[in-house]
């Protein structure tokens, strides 16, 4: 799964592991699976004997063991042709595996992510915001955390997300604070089981050798 994983102290990620698979849980991952040999992932002997222990999985920790090791990075599904519904609205469906995005991905006006047992990060840092304000729906469950990772400038505002099991955690340097605001995303949904996560992107080596960081704080100050 995901580094981004953050592991929680209560036994939560036991329990969800020990939750009841159901049918369409079952095919989710056999498809991840036949994808997985289809892009030489897997031999055609790891492929059957996986999907076949997943036809066979009684528990989500059990599924969740047959794509460990792949990364699974489906592309956001754009907005359905419906009624009431804006080419500027993108669905991501996550289940079991891990997605990312990053580098100049233009952010739509709204994103709807849902999230089943995998892990979702998403890198503003370079994002490309058609829109002053980004509303981000969530429902997550049966595990998994979402993690964003802000650049100065983007303010998270979660105080509509409903938390039932999990927790809401922001690593952002005090610094924010001086930053214009140039664009706000609003979380709002349900949290059943994972955590959201706010944080700056991780320092390279490379950057912490040259004290970029603290260059351009001075600067700021000046």
């Amino acid at each position: 799964m995901s580094d981004e994983k953050v592991p929680t102290d209560d036994g939560t990620q036991d329990e969800q592991a020990a939750m009841r698979a159901s049918d369409a849980d079952r095919e989710q991952v056999a498809e991840i699976l036949r994808d997985a040999a289809g892009d030489g992932r897997l031999t055609l002997e790891e492929v059957g004997e996986r999907v076949e222990s997943a036809l066979r999985a009684r528990t989500v920790g059990e599924l969740a063991r047959l794509t460990r090791d792949l990364p699974v990075s489906p592309v956001p599904a754009e907005s359905r042709d419906q009624p009431g519904r804006g080419k500027d609205v993108v669905e991501i469906d996550q289940r079991w595996g891990t997605l990312h995005r990053s580098g100049a991905w233009e952010v739509p006006r709204r994103l709807e992510v849902r999230m089943h047992g995998g892990d979702v990060k998403l890198d503003f840092t370079e994002a490309e915001f058609s829109h002053a304000r980004l509303d981000l729906d969530v429902q997550i469950s049966v595990g998994g955390n979402l993690v964003l990772v802000v650049r100065p400038g983007i303010v998270v505002h979660t105080d509509d997300l409903t938390v039932k099991v999990g927790e809401v955690k922001y690593r952002n340097p005090a610094s924010d604070a001086q930053a214009p605001v140039e664009h706000e995303v609003y979380v709002t949904g349900r949290l059943k089981g994972g955590d959201v996560v706010v944080r700056h992107p991780r320092r390279t080596l490379g950057r912490w050798l040259r004290g970029d960081d603290a260059k351009n704080g001075a600067a700021e100050k000046s």
